[in-house]
Order: structure tokens, then sequence, then C-alpha cells
């Protein structure tokens, strides 16, 4: 058995409902991290993500490379994103209790990081709880430690875009590959996961509902999709 927590990345979309709706049929709650200013068009999907279940995080206000901002920059896109968060969960009429945050590209801000994970700290924003995951590189590189929500495996299916030559199949050999160059088989049993997918309209454009084939898949093979848990803030 391998239980994982599944994250997705950027939203507001305008394939969000369907994901939330597909989620909730296999009572799956997932972790949403969404970009305050992209996608304002579909703001109202980021309130249905919340009143139909799913816990919604930060993750900035419009997606930079953190280690190419200044400190008051950064500072300025997550508060900036906070506000609009506080803003969504109002409106969903949902109490917001957790506060997880996820940097753009896994970019924790170059010379800044250690600032940025005492800002993270001390703003008491919350850690997913990781006490389970045994993956070397996991405390080779201190995200035992640190406060933002990282991932052991991406599926990367956000390649799969118009003459990119990346296709669903690409995504699968990734998924059963037993000895990927990270170092993370994704079908080893007894591990725990954070996984991690986007929902993208561009990656929906081009496969369809992309999000239930491989989710479907890791069902079939066994797969236990936990609740996120967090320490406390």
């Amino acid at each position: 058995m391998i239980h994982a927590v599944l994250t997705i990345d950027d939203l507001p979309s305008q394939n969000t409902r369907a994901i939330v709706d597909y989620l909730n049929s296999k009572d799956i709650q997932a972790l949403m991290f969404v970009v305050g200013g992209w996608y304002p068009g579909s703001r109202e999907n980021a309130v249905y993500a919340l009143q139909h279940g799913m816990i919604l995080g930060n993750h900035s206000f419009t997606h930079p490379f953190f280690s190419e901002l200044s400190r008051e920059e950064c500072i300025e896109e997550i508060e900036k994103n906070e506000e609009f968060l506080d803003k969504l969960y109002e409106d969903a009429g949902v109490e917001r209790r957790f506060r997880p945050f996820r940097f753009p590209y896994g970019d924790k801000g170059g010379e800044n990081k250690e600032f940025l994970q005492e800002y993270l700290k001390d703003r008491h924003f919350n850690k997913v709880t990781d006490t389970s995951f045994d993956f070397p590189f996991w405390k080779d590189m201190g995200l035992d430690k640190d406060i933002d929500t990282f991932w052991t495996f991406d599926f990367g299916e956000y390649n799969i875009r118009k003459g990119s030559g990346f296709t669903e199949e690409d995504v699968f050999k990734r998924v059963e590959d037993p000895y990927p160059e990270d170092g993370v088989n994704v079908l080893e049993d007894g591990r725990h996961h954070l996984l991690l997918l986007h929902a993208h309209d561009e990656t929906e454009e081009l496969v369809p509902e992309y999000y239930k084939h491989f989710i479907d898949y890791l069902l079939d093979k066994g797969y236990v999709f936990d609740r996120p848990e967090f320490f406390d803030a």
C-alpha cells in the first residue's frame, strides 16, 4: 500500500470545477495552491473548490522566481496573495484553518532562503506533516525543517504543450520508472508521498481530463490518498 497527499498547483483555472468534482467522487481532499494574479475570470472556481472541501494554499500572487526578488518583493508576493486568499475564504463562507505556502518552481529564494523560512515561521504558516517521509533527499535538502510545502514526486504533466514533444505517455514513463533520476520510485510499496499535479487549461486542451488518467492509474496500483494534515503553526 502506498499513501499520498495530493497537491495541485496554479489555481484557479477553468478546469478547476471539473477537477474538484472528480476528486470528490473519489473521496480525495487535495491541497490546492492559488496564484491570485492569474486567471481573474476564474476566481469563482477557487470559491467552488473551498465550498466543496478542498484546502487552498498560497502560491504567491504572480508566480515569480523568488531567487530573483528582493526580500521586500518576496514578502509583497506572499502578503498580497494572503489578502486574496482571505477574501476567497470569506466569500466561500469557509473558515480558514490552515495557511500552507508553496514557492513557485520550488525556488525557495536563493540567498534569501533562511530569511524567508523564518518569515513563514513567524507569520504562522503551516507545515504539512511529513514525519512518514523516509526518502534520503528529504533530509539531505533540509525539507524536513522547511516550512513551505515541497513535493516528493512531480508528474511533470505541465510539459504537455503544443510543439513540446512531451506527451501523456511520457508522464506514465515517469510514473512507471523503477530507477528515476531523482531517486523516487513512485510505485514502491510502503512509501508516503506528496504528489504534485497542476490545474492547467493548456494541458486540458491537449489531453482532456488528464488528471483522471494519472490518479485513476495510481488508485488501480493500490494508492490510498490521505487528507492533508499540518503541524501547529
